[in-house]
């Protein structure tokens, strides 16, 4: 895969030489494009990061969304589409597409070196965008008391009637499959990486699956949950306390058992605004600009020093805060890796019938 990826970089190099230059036709460079996950989450970052770097240095920005799958980057890079620059990417898609040549390698001299961020936040191709968990969500308007505090809870349907909201994909949800079947954090991924285990987090998947509401973009689950078409859902906490500042709601979060992990940013090779996408991550980097982040959403921070100077209480809602990750798990990206594809199929087929 990566010789093969190596070639076509080779073939689509002379796509991207020409847009860098400007004889492709157009009157001028097209503005600097940077992807997110849309949503709350992209107006968070472009609140801290985006409006500033344009008033600071005069390039011009546009955005786009996407959901993510190193699939699509892949099909951008090699099929000669410049149309994006920076991304943010998940760890097993940072990864895959690293070892395949889809990105930058990262100029970490510029960023203040490695030892400026946590360690989670370093890859050679990607720099720490931000830490984040997924969870338990719920309105606390139609579900009165404490609420759900484990995944044993989430697949009680008898105790917590109402439908539940989950991300379509297995990753995460195998996880919690087998949390909510009795296996601590610490051993999910020792039971997952068998085919015994793996058999049991599809059989306690079954017993949820009447009851789910598959959901692909994140921004959808604080419709979800207001319109009451699911009474709670896997979610990460920073789009519901968004709803909760904005909109006047009343959702609630339970860390017990939280999947924790972090966004990377990316510059894809074939970007011909290489020089103003190093502009754009030393921007988003600077601890003075990434502490401005949970004023807009909560998220923990990848700069060390930008979590040394934040105000304690913009930790209190993230998983910078020690007290939300007693009983947590973290993503164990190279499992994925190593697995996706195949559990990837199984669950589509699992999901179809």
């Amino acid at each position: 895969m990566r010789r093969l990826a190596a070639a076509f970089r080779l073939a689509t190099l002379g796509v991207a030489l020409l847009a860098a230059t400007g004889c492709t036709g157009e009157r001028e460079p097209r503005p600097l494009t940077v992807v997110g996950w849309g949503g709350s989450s992209q107006e968070a970052h472009r609140r801290a990061y985006w409006d500033s770097f344009t008033r600071r240095t005069g390039v011009r920005l546009q955005e786009d969304s996407w959901h993510g799958g190193v699939g699509v980057i892949r099909t951008k890079v090699l099929g000669g589409d410049t149309s994006w620059d920076v991304v943010q990417v998940e760890t097993e898609d940072l990864i895959l597409g690293c070892e395949e040549g889809l990105f930058e390698p990262i100029e970490w001299a510029a960023l203040s070196g490695r030892d400026a961020f946590i360690p989670a936040a370093v890859h050679d191709c990607g720099v720490g965008a931000m830490l984040w968990s997924y969870l338990i969500g719920w309105d606390g308007d139609r579900i009165a008391g404490p609420g759900p505090r484990s995944w044993a809870d989430f697949w009680d349907v008898r105790r917590f009637p109402g439908r539940r909201g989950m991300r379509r994909t297995p990753k995460y949800t195998l996880e919690f499959a087998l949390m909510a079947d009795g296996v601590p954090p610490a051993e999910v991924y020792e039971v997952l990486r068998t085919p015994a285990g793996v058999d049991r987090a599809f059989r306690k998947l079954e017993e949820l699956k009447p009851n789910i509401v598959w959901w692909s973009s994140i921004s959808q689950v604080p419709d979800l949950l207001g319109s009451g078409e699911v009474a709670m859902s896997v979610t990460s906490p920073g789009r519901l306390i968004v709803a909760n500042r904005s909109e006047g709601r009343n959702f609630r979060v339970s860390w017990d058992g939280n999947i924790y992990a972090v966004d990377y940013w990316v510059v894809l090779s074939n970007s011909p605004r290489k020089a103003e996408a190093a502009q754009l991550l030393r921007h988003m980097t600077a601890p003075e600009n990434q502490m401005r982040l949970p004023r807009f959403i909560p998220t923990g921070l990848t700069s060390r020093r930008a979590g040394e100077l934040i105000d304690p209480r913009l930790r209190l809602d993230t998983p910078s805060d020690p007290r939300n990750m007693t009983n947590a798990l973290e993503l164990d990206a190279s499992f994925w890796v190593e697995y996706g594809d195949q559990l990837t199929q199984r669950f589509n087929a699992w999901v179809s019938h």
